[in-house]
């Protein structure tokens, strides 16, 4: 076989392969043999026609099609193997020439795009200092108060912010109800953002038995699509108002909250200090981690071939879709409330996904160049803490992730890592 490679723009290219001699006889021969199998003459049973009688039954050009399957595969793995080129989307076949002598196959191939990989140590980030001050955990100390708040009844005064108002309710669109619109005896917290915009604001100042016209427009985006952008009115009565009675902050109310390991106000205040340097940390660290790709990229451009950001997008659906269907939200709901649909979700993941794949792309160079091998055991490793992670057997951890799949994630955690280690 004689093979060459021709790359042109866009990480798209053509492998050529002309096969003949012996390699072409013998796929000749097999796709003879395999035809001749399905040949049908009266008085013979099939798969037992004579090569002579079988030969006349099958046309030439029906031996080469079917040789050209039996060794197009070959001759793309000779083709791969020799120019060692790293593909990334499946290949399409195409045949230039053909005759009893030889083929000439032509592969139109997308290969991993190649990375001018910029300055990757050195980079100037600065992580940012975290502290929690005493007004952020008195505001902690207040949503605790707030869930072990008791509501009483207003006899007087009117509808405030943070009340509770029971009314009923009914919209109109044009003069006429319309449908989902209707409701009575709600509780509805003012200021809690459960109603569509506007609604809730337009209750402060009610008195109890009052009626009230309350003028407003769906958004663009509302899930119905005969109200979406809709200029409405609600009929509101308020039959009650109910204020919140906040507890005193106190030992009491630290142990009805049952954190474990502590029952007084002390305590609950550092407990409340560590949980939130803790994400303040976690914040930090994603913080300066999304800077430091940022600019990595931003050092190392690639042409990032479509079929790469197609293939990621198509992973971060399936991903969503799982993250629904675990919440017994199926993903056609979430579009109806929305008002979106797969295309739209599409657009909106395409910029992320890009970004994905080109800070993937650069690590892995960055990888290549410090030639990061990993080892087997830390694949093992890998292997053991995914299956405790998850709570899967080790066997069926190795059964659904490929070993070059762990290999491939440990070379960029290293690239990660080794640019961590080298910023100023």
């Amino acid at each position: 076989m004689n093979t060459t490679w021709t790359l042109n723009e866009n990480s798209q290219g053509e492998l050529k392969v002309i096969v003949n001699g012996d390699s072409w006889a013998t796929a000749q021969e097999k796709a003879f043999k395999k035809l001749a199998k399905k040949v049908e003459v009266k008085g013979f049973r099939k798969g037992q026609v004579p090569e002579a009688m079988a030969k006349k039954a099958v046309s030439p050009q029906g031996i080469l099609m079917e040789a050209v399957d039996e060794v197009s595969g070959l001759a793309f793995q000779e083709g791969i193997k020799e120019h060692e080129l790293h593909i990334i989307a499946r290949p399409e076949l195409g045949v230039d020439a053909i005759d009893e002598t030889e083929v000439v196959l032509t592969f139109k191939i997308t290969v991993k795009p190649e990375v001018t990989l910029g300055e990757y140590k050195g980079l100037e980030i600065t992580k940012d200092e975290v502290n929690v001050n005493d007004e952020e955990v008195a505001e902690e100390l207040t949503k605790l108060q707030t869930r072990f708040a008791e509501l009483t009844v207003k006899e007087d005064g009117c509808v405030e912010n943070g009340d509770t108002a029971v009314i009923d309710f009914e919209g109109f669109k044009d003069g006429v109800a319309f449908d989902g619109g209707k409701g009575e005896n709600h509780p509805l917290e003012i200021g809690s953002g459960s109603f569509i915009l506007g609604f809730e604001e337009q209750l402060i100042g009610m008195k109890t038995e009052e009626t009230k016209d309350v003028e407003l427009t769906f958004p663009e985006n509302y899930g119905a699509e005969d109200l979406a952008g809709q200029a409405v009115v609600f009929k509101v009565t308020l039959h009650e108002i109910k204020a919140k009675s906040l507890p005193e902050i106190n030992d009491e109310l630290i142990k009805d909250a049952e954190v474990e390991g502590v029952e007084t106000v002390d305590a609950y205040k550092e407990y409340v200090v560590k949980n939130m340097m803790d994400q303040k940390e976690t914040d930090a660290e994603r913080k300066f981690e999304t800077e430091m790709l940022t600019q990595l990229t931003a050092n190392s451009p690639v042409a990032i071939p479509e079929v790469m950001v197609i293939d990621e997008v198509n992973n971060m659906l399936r991903e969503f879709e799982g993250r629904l269907s675990q919440q017994g939200f199926p993903i056609d709901q979430y579009f109806q409330m929305t008002g979106l649909n797969e295309e739209t979700l599409r657009g909106q993941m395409t910029p992320e996904a890009q970004t994905k794949v080109h800070v993937r792309l650069v690590l892995d160079e960055i990888a290549t160049v410090e030639g990061f091998e990993i080892a087997d055991e830390a694949i093992e490793t890998e292997y053991t803490k995914i299956a405790e992670q998850y709570g899967m057997e080790l066997d069926k951890v190795k059964e659904a992730i490929e070993k070059d799949s762990i290999s491939y994630d440990l070379r960029l955690q290293q690239a990660v890592e080794i640019v961590k280690s080298n910023i100023k």
